[in-house]
């Protein structure tokens, strides 16, 4: 099996910082994409950021120029740098990886249980 661990989210005010990162451990040959999407009560899960093996990047619009996506490949672990955070950037952020198990394996998606991240005005 395959698991993904998110840890750095927390409560901030509204200008500031917070580093997410999401390991991930077990069963693993290779991680292909990696990213990080959000949910709020409101909304349906959407698409943050992503970040491919290579090192290609994308981003929704709301977060370009203050989110910066990154990942170690040999640590299996992609980070999210958020700074100028805004309160509408609450929500519940969860890591997804798509990871082949072995080498006949077709990859398969991942997520995180989610980390919440709250900033106030």
């Amino acid at each position: 099996q395959v698991q993904l661990v998110e840890s750095g989210g927390g409560l901030v005010q509204a200008g500031g910082s917070l580093r997410l990162s999401c390991a991930a451990s077990g069963s693993i040959y290779r991680i292909n994409g990696m990213g990080w999407y959000r949910q709020t009560p409101a909304k349906q899960r959407e698409l943050v950021a992503t970040i491919t093996s290579g090192g290609s990047t994308n981003y929704a619009d709301s977060v370009k120029g203050r989110f910066t996506i990154s990942r170690d490949n040999a640590k299996n672990t992609v980070y999210l740098q958020m700074n100028s955070l805004k309160p509408e950037d609450t929500a519940v952020y969860y890591c997804n990886a798509g990871v082949q198990r072995n080498w006949i394996l077709s990859p398969s998606d991942y997520w995180g249980q989610g980390t919440q991240v709250t900033v106030s005005s």
